[in-house]
Order: structure tokens, then C-alpha cells, then sequence
């Protein structure tokens, strides 16, 4: 498109705005509609511009961005101001989440809100409320089902009681993150009733068919997310009398993106949360969001196109607002989510490193750092704007999506390895002191996924019933080793409610009818604050693990090193047992950090000499920034205890 010609779609979109908003101050909004209409418009056209209402929906989508600026309060403003002109500020290695069921942390907002001093005694700064959004009563998929977008359950508080929040989480330095679920609804949405009741405008929202004619052609090449819950992807709705696509559950309605009225829709939900104060938008099952027959319906590239132009869009309305994409999907796959053919963020400046997460617990399992050096070896780079969102745990299950090509590559065979893995973390593998428990398996193909907290699959569990202190310490250790990793390995370290004291296994959701099928339920717990106060109780499992992490992520925020720059060096060290790479202070050299990590429960070697003679590392005296001790270091053989990692600075 000629500049000219965009300056001319521009001047006429503008022209056909609603009067009473042109009537209003809008100098930023129209100077960052100007520097992202382009884009806007080459993305909304490639997606909608076959339709003959193309230019309305235009003119719809910018009211919709003008509105939301208009509605957004100065604070706020000043805080995108602030960070246009500070365009990597989220890239530090000062931040550190944690994600977080309200109702079991704290029980509601204002709850959470007296607790922010817990959350700043650990030193996370970073606040993921997992979702709060009104649900169904006992369908909800833990949040993830939506009867409405901008309603919060009554039994969290009140919007206003969210931006009393908001204020007092930026007072104290710190961020917001609130979910946004892009893929679906909940069948009691209002969209949802409109559509049962025949409305065809809403039915067009959702994918809608007569007969099992095109559901089955989508069946042909769909996979099954929840086998044993919800298999297949189609639900017929008895009294609207048709099929609707329910890919997660037949509750969960998906949403018809390739209707600009949905992709409007959501931008206007986005925008809404951004202006209830949230710094980071996490966007739900972003890899589901473009359906097409004769494929998995996953990864499509007009997906991609949708977060594009969402973020463009969300770059005029709210410019300081990040994206985490949600993608839970194969390493090739997950890098996309920063923005296909681009040299900054264009989608999502964050993304789940699902990757990382499954091969740390490979890791665990096989007491060693094989399929961990070549899956990281093999993980995508990540663009200049963006980062990784690290983490141990989630609310969510641990899925085993290595690839087969690294798993052979290192001498297993993927399908023994994945059984393997499986029945080592759900206890069934002789001498495993794991106590997860199977989520979603799959008959037909053997498939399954794990649930359990990080305490109990590595042991925790079962080294106090059996009263064993030496197992209580190496699970301790395997903790604390995990923990090391994400806040070193490059991103944002995000940890799970609960991991900071060593929280076990929650079997109470058995005796739940709405739970009991779903072993998810299992690692999100709610605290018993007396028993949290143990932290402060020398030598209880509590206060090991959870100064532990304390002092890790205060050492973390002090190290430049560990900023996301670009600047993670993985190193071959040949020994299967470690893993290790070096942190490179780009402006300071002698500021680097080595990290490395052994996984076995016997003590490693590692030869500094190979290190220093490959000019990898400035070798002097060292320094285990971590625990502030200097290593054993014999004949220039770096001596790495059993489940134990450095990170490795030169002495001054």
C-alpha cells in the first residue's frame, strides 16, 4: 500500500468515527493510530477484507479503540508513556511472578491485597491472579469457562475492589497480570443464550452446523484435548438443535474468529482489563484461535495474524500493556508466539517456555542432562523484544512435548521414554519417590499428562510420611535446583503458588463431584497461613525451602547478567550429567555468571581449564553468587555436589 493511500483509508475511517468521540482529546490516540494504521489495516483487510461489510467493521474496530483510550485513567497513560520511552524495561532481571488462585491464596481481592507483603517478603514482584471472570457453577475449568467477560465472581469482590488492587500493587513497584480467554466461552455466556435461542447473528460468534456433515471432515485431523473428559470436538446442543465446536469441554463454546464482529469483541475485552490496571494480559489457548478443515485447527498461520493486530491495536489504545501468549505447543512452534518474520515482539512479548519446563523435569526423572542440553540446544531464538516466561509449575498439567528427533538423538526411543517418564512421576516406576497422579490419558494412544505439586513429585511427599530426613533434604535440594535454573536461565522466572513452602499434594477435590474427575485439582491448594507461618520456624521444611528461594531471587535481582538480552551461551561439557551455560554481561565482561547444574545424586566434575582454554569463561578465583561461598575446585576440577547448582562469578 502506498503511504498516500494508507493517509487517504485513514482520513476516511476517521471521518466515519462516532461524532461524539472525535469531539474529544484524543493527541496520543490519534498519533499512534497514525504510526500503526498500516499495519492495522493490512491485517484486519487479510482477514475480513473478502467481506462486503469490511469497511464498517473497520470504522467498528476504531470507535472500539478510541472508546477504551478515552476511558483510560492518567495514571495509566503516563505509565505507556513512561515505557514507550523505556522500551525493554520488562527485559530486567528485577522481576520475578508468581501465578496464583485467589480464592486459595488469599480468598478474595482484598485478601490478596493485605497479603502483598508475603508476596514482597519472597521478593516476587510480578502478580498473575489466575482467572476471577464470573464462571458456571461446578463446570468452570477452573476459571477458564467465561459466562462474562467483564464481571468479576461476586465471591472475589467488585471491580472497584480490583483497581483498589491495581493502585496498591504499582504503589509497591509492582505488576498486575490478569487473564484474558480468547479461544471460548462458557454455554452460559451471553452470546451463547442468544445464539441457543436462534439468533443467527450470535450463532455466527461460535461454529454452528446443522449436521455432523462438516464436524466430521474437522474430526478427520483434530486431536482430542481431554480424551477422558471431552472427547471429540463437537457437542450437539439440544435446544438450539445443532452441533457447535467444544474443543476443551462441551461447556466451552469456541469462538468464530473468522467473524470481525468476535475479533472486535475481544479486543474490547482486552482493552477493558487493561484499563482495570494490568500491566500483562496472559491470553488463554492462543494456538486454537483459526479453525480450518484438514488440519490440527492449532498453530494456523492466520492465529498468528490475530495476535498481530491485536497487538498493534492494543500499541494505540495501550502501548505499556504486554502480551503472554499461552501456547503450550511444540519448541518449533512456541517462538512463533513472539511474531513470525519480525525482529521485535509483533504478537506477544512473552511466552510460556513450556520447553524448558518439560525437559528440567526429564532432568529430575533420569538424573541427568541429556535430553535437557539437546532440547535447549535446539530451542528457537527468541526475538530482541520479547522474553521467556520460565517456570517449574503451573496451574495446569506437565505435558511430555519433547521432540522425538531429540529424544532419539540422545538414545532413547520416544514412546518407552514417555511411558517411562510418566510412570516414574505418578509413583509407579520401582523407586520412584514421586507422588503425581494421571491427567487426560488417552486409551487409545497411551498418552497422558501429569498433575501433583512440585513437592510431591519430587519427593517430598513421601520422605516425611516416611520420616526420612536425608530424602527430605534431596527433595529440598531438587527444589531449590529447579528454582536456580528459571531465575538464571534468561526470561522471567514465574513460580506457582504454593512451591514457595513446599506444598503437598491436595486430595480434599476427590470428595468434590465438579472436581474429583479432574486431578489438576490436586497442585492448587488452599493455604493454611498458620502452617505458612513455619517459614519463620529454623530448620522446618517450610523455612528451608522457602529462604531458599528468597535468597535466590534476591541474589538474582542484584546480577545485570541475568537481564534478557540475548545472552545465554549453553556449553558441551561432556558430562551427561550436568548443564551448563554461561549469563555474558554485555557491557561488563567480568560480570558474567556461569551456571551449572548437576542433576545426579553423585558429585560432577567439571574441567575449568577446558573452559578457560575455549575462552568460554575469564577463570579466577570463584564465587558461588548463589550461596556466597567459594566451590571446591581441585587440579582446576570444579566440584559439583549431588543435586546442587553454582552460579559462578570471578572473585574481585
Amino acid at each position: 500500500m502506498y503511504e498516500q493511500q494508507s493517509h487517504t483509508l485513514l482520513n476516511q475511517t476517521l471521518d466515519r468515527m462516532e461524532p461524539e468521540l472525535r469531539s474529544r482529546d484524543l493527541r496520543h490516540f490519534y498519533t499512534r493510530l497514525g504510526a500503526n494504521f498500516y499495519a492495522i489495516y493490512s491485517l484486519f483487510h487479510r482477514l475480513y477484507g473478502e467481506r462486503d461489510d469490511f469497511e464498517t467493521q473497520l470504522v467498528n474496530l476504531v470507535n472500539v479503540l478510541a472508546r477504551q483510550y478515552l476511558a483510560r485513567d492518567d495514571q495509566l497513560k503516563q505509565r505507556d508513556i513512561a515505557r514507550e520511552a523505556d522500551f525493554t524495561w520488562f527485559l530486567s532481571q528485577k522481576w520475578v511472578g508468581m501465578a496464583l488462585y485467589l480464592d486459595g491464596f488469599a480468598g478474595d481481592l482484598n485478601g490478596l491485597s493485605s497479603k502483598l507483603h508475603y508476596l514482597q517478603e519472597l521478593g516476587v514482584n510480578l502478580v498473575h491472579i489466575l482467572p476471577i471472570l464470573e464462571c458456571p457453577r461446578g463446570a468452570s475449568d477452573g476459571g477458564y469457562a467465561v459466562n462474562n467477560f467483564r464481571k468479576i465472581e461476586r465471591s472475589v469482590g467488585t471491580l472497584q475492589d480490583l483497581r483498589d488492587l491495581s493502585s496498591e500493587i504499582h504503589r509497591r513497584d509492582m505488576l498486575l497480570t490478569l487473564d484474558v480467554v480468547l479461544n471460548h466461552t462458557s454455554n452460559e455466556h451471553e452470546w451463547a443464550q442468544k445464539a441457543r435461542a436462534g439468533n443467527e447473528e450470535f450463532q455466527d460468534y461460535y461454529y454452528v452446523f446443522e449436521n455432523r456433515e462438516v464436524p466430521d471432515m474437522f474430526e478427520e485431523t483434530m486431536p482430542e484435548v481431554f480424551p477422558e473428559t471431552a472427547p471429540g470436538n463437537f457437542t450437539f446442543d439440544e435446544e438450539m438443535g445443532k452441533w457447535v465446536m467444544t474443543v476443551f469441554n462441551e461447556y466451552q463454546w469456541d469462538l468464530n474468529y473468522s467473524n470481525p464482529a468476535v475479533f472486535i469483541e475481544m479486543m474490547d475485552v482486552i482493552l477493558f482489563w487493561a484499563n482495570q490496571g494490568a500491566d500483562v494480559v496472559r491470553l488463554d489457548a492462543v494456538a486454537f484461535l483459526w479453525k480450518k478443515i484438514g488440519t490440527t485447527c492449532q498453530n494456523e498461520h492466520e492465529a498468528h495474524i490475530i495476535l498481530q493486530l491485536l497487538k498493534d491495536c492494543c500499541q494505540v489504545t495501550a502501548p505499556g500493556v504486554l502480551f503472554i501468549a499461552e501456547a503450550i505447543v511444540a519448541p518449533v512452534e512456541i517462538a512463533k508466539y513472539f511474531g513470525e518474520d519480525a525482529v521485535i515482539a509483533k504478537e506477544c512479548e512473552i511466552a510460556y517456555n513450556a520447553t524448558l519446563m518439560a525437559l528440567l523435569w526429564d532432568a529430575i526423572a533420569t538424573k541427568n542432562a541429556r535430553l535437557l542440553n539437546q532440547g535447549i540446544l535446539n530451542l528457537p531464538d527468541k526475538l530482541d523484544r520479547a522474553t521467556w516466561l520460565n517456570y517449574v509449575r503451573c496451574h495446569d498439567d506437565i505435558g511430555l512435548g519433547f521432540d522425538d528427533v531429540d529424544i532419539a538423538a540422545v538414545g532413547y526411543e520416544p514412546s518407552a521414554h514417555r511411558r517411562f517418564l510418566l510412570e516414574y512421576f505418578v509413583g509407579e516406576f520401582d523407586g520412584s519417590p514421586a507422588r503425581g497422579q494421571p491427567f487426560a490419558r488417552n486409551e487409545k494412544t497411551g498418552d497422558s499428562r501429569i498433575s501433583g505439586t512440585l513437592a510431591s513429585l519430587v519427593g517430598l511427599e513421601a520422605a516425611i510420611e516416611a520420616n526420612d530426613e536425608q530424602q527430605i533434604q534431596t527433595s529440598i535440594d531438587k527444589i531449590l535446583l529447579l528454582h536456580g535454573l528459571i531465575m538464571s536461565f534468561g526470561g522471567i522466572p514465574l513460580l506457582y503458588y504454593g512451591d514457595e513452602v513446599g506444598m503437598l499434594n491436595d486430595y480434599t477435590y476427590l470428595s468434590n463431584p465438579a472436581r474429583q474427575k479432574d486431578s489438576r485439582w490436586t497442585h492448587r491448594p488452599a493455604y493454611d497461613w498458620e502452617k505458612i507461618e513455619k517459614r519463620y520456624q529454623h530448620g522446618t521444611t517450610e523455612q528451608r525451602v522457602f529462604e531458599g528461594i528468597k535468597r535466590l531471587i534476591a541474589v538474582r535481582k542484584t546480577l545485570s547478567a541475568f537481564a534478557d538480552f540475548n545472552n545465554r551461551e549453553l556449553i558441551e561439557v561432556g558430562n551427561e550429567h550436568l548443564f551448563v551455560f554461561i549469563r555474558a554481561n554485555l557491557d561488563a565482561p567480568e560480570e558474567s555468571v556461569l551456571v551449572v547444574a548437576n542433576f545426579n545424586d553423585h558429585s560432577q566434575q567439571l574441567n575449568l581449564a577446558d573452559l578457560r582454554n575455549r575462552g568460554r569463561f575469564a577463570i579466577g578465583p570463584l564465587r558461588d553468587a548463589a550461596t556466597g561461598e567459594s566451590p571446591a575446585v581441585f587440579r582446576e576440577q570444579l566440584v559439583i555436589p549431588p543435586l546442587r547448582f553454582y552460579w559462578l562469578v570471578v572473585s574481585p
